[in-house]
């Protein structure tokens, strides 16, 4: 049985993507009025690894040579302001987290740690998890994978007795560097890479965790 069970958030644990898409096209309103916003299936493919990144692909895309870090902070200010507005957990998410129970249940994100914080706490779902682990709390961002190297330690569980649940490449790439089984979710933002990736597992449902566990 599986001790530890870490979970990637955007795309694994919630459908975040439109909220996203909205801020981001609220942040080139306010820095380049009248600029065409990306649609919601272009800001979906960018998502994974960070706003950061986010924020340079999408500048990227809308041909504007803006510096990143310029632009990351006004990002950040919009996506608070609609955290919660459409984002929901997957359907059967919050059932799988209770039958897993008692494993130890934790989240590694790129999404800033506060923001992935504030958004598990008001989705109900934030007593479910020993520790939210997101980007500025002090480790690398995947597919580094210091975050879930210090989860284990923090919670006496060996690579063998870890799962690793997400749907990106990225963390797939994360669990190969420390050792750790790889469940990935085919309902997730990215199913065709995921494939490619070849995680060990693949769900199509977030009650087949607790059978793999």
């Amino acid at each position: 049985m599986k001790r530890l069970v870490v979970f990637d958030l955007d795309g694994t644990l919630v459908d975040s993507s439109t909220d996203i898409a909205t801020a981001f096209g609220r942040t080139i309103e306010r820095l380049a009025p009248g600029t065409p916003p990306l649609d919601v299936d272009t800001v979906r493919a960018l998502i994974g690894n960070g706003a950061r990144s986010l924020v340079e692909r999408g500048l990227a895309r809308l041909g504007l040579s803006r510096p990143a870090e310029s632009v990351l902070p006004v990002f950040l200010d919009e996506y608070r302001k609609c955290l919660l507005d459409t984002t929901r957990l997957y359907a059967g998410t919050a059932d799988a987290l209770g039958a897993l129970r008692p494993r130890v249940l934790a989240v590694l994100t790129n999404k800033p740690g506060d923001l992935s914080r504030a958004l598990v706490d008001g989705l109900g779902v934030g007593s479910a998890f020993a520790r939210v682990l997101g980007s500025g709390d002090g480790f690398a961002n995947k597919p580094d994978p210091a975050g879930l190297v210090e989860l284990m330690r923090a919670f006496g569980a060996s690579p063998a007795e870890t799962l690793m649940v997400g749907d990106s490449p990225v963390d797939v790439a994360t669990a190969r560097a420390a050792g750790v089984e790889v469940a990935g979710v085919g309902y997730g933002l990215d199913p065709e890479r995921l494939a490619e990736a070849r995680p060990d597992f693949t769900v199509s449902h977030p009650r087949e965790l607790v059978e793999l566990c």
